[in-house]
């Protein structure tokens, strides 16, 4: 097979501008990362008045999330907490950037995590289903790292599902 290229002179400005837009092109189809999100919820024997009067305060979530060792909250409107995990090796600062007491949600997004995402923003949310039970629904969206997509699906997956295990757990007890 034969290539029949053409030459012809172009300017050294021009042959610049060429080589930055063909890198440009090049490292942001390289590094752009893909927008994620992910929901997760469960079904608790209680009213959703009852569910949100424990997780809903921001720092409560020390209370239901197991890995959470401590939570402090700023004070600040809106706040921001910082959480640290029983084992001390991770701390997320998170602020709150939405709350609706009345209809039982407040979204947050992080500030800085040790997780390989960026740009996560997450909601918790309390619903009335039927017969005295109530949903509380996970969602985030968040854009992974490149090449972490699933190490970030995963961490998040687990925080979620641990966290939602731990709400059903506590309305479940007698």
């Amino acid at each position: 097979m034969q290539f029949v290229v053409k030459t012809r002179l172009i300017s050294p400005v021009a042959f610049a501008a060429m080589c930055v837009s063909a890198l440009a092109f090049t490292d942001a189809s390289a590094s752009h990362a893909v927008a994620a999100s992910l929901t997760r919820s469960v079904d608790v024997r209680a009213t959703p008045a009852a569910v949100w009067s424990m997780i809903g305060p921001f720092c409560a979530i020390k209370d239901w999330l197991p890995p959470v060792g401590t939570c402090a909250d700023d004070g600040k409107t809106p706040p921001t907490r910082t959480l640290v995990t029983k084992d001390g090796k991770a701390t997320f600062v998170e602020l709150q950037t939405r709350r609706d007491d009345a209809r039982h949600s407040y979204s947050y997004a992080f500030v800085s995590s040790p997780l390989p995402v960026t740009d996560y923003n997450s909601t918790i949310k309390v619903t009335a289903l039927r017969n005295g039970m109530a949903r509380v629904t996970w969602t985030g969206t968040y854009v992974p790292a490149l090449g972490k997509e699933k190490d970030a699906k995963d961490a998040l997956s687990g925080i979620y599902q641990s966290g939602l295990d731990e709400i059903k757990a506590k309305f479940a007890k007698p």
